[in-house]
């Protein structure tokens, strides 16, 4: 049984010892469009915003729904003033985050240069 230990501990080390090699024999190329971490993470924020916008425009034509369904009901305004609230809260979030990122990176590359 040790010797089936051995075995798999010499393969692993050997894998590991080789792979090295074999990542620099190998032309790796950017499969993605952005060329520093910088532009990735701007570009990565930009699509998540062109995602999240129809997604908030979607949330408060819904809530508009919800406050003419309720149509003077107690239980049905109260839903529907959560729901704007919530909605609210998540376009604040989203749109604070991507002008938080904007800012930080706009500063970053200032000071880099």
């Amino acid at each position: 049984m040790t010797n089936l230990y051995m075995n798999a501990i010499t393969r692993w080390l050997l894998l590991f010892i080789m792979m090295p090699v074999a990542a620099h024999a190998a032309k790796l190329e950017n499969p993605l469009s952005f060329d520093t971490i910088e532009n990735f993470v701007e570009g990565a924020l930009r699509a998540f915003v062109y995602i999240a916008l129809p997604i908030l425009a979607f949330f408060f034509v819904y809530a508009g729904f919800l406050f003419i369904k309720a149509q003077g009901n107690e239980g049905g305004l109260s839903k529907a003033k959560d729901n704007f609230k919530n909605v609210v809260i998540g376009a604040i979030l989203i749109l604070g985050a991507w002008v938080f990122a904007t800012l930080i990176a706009n500063t970053v590359s200032q000071l880099v240069g």
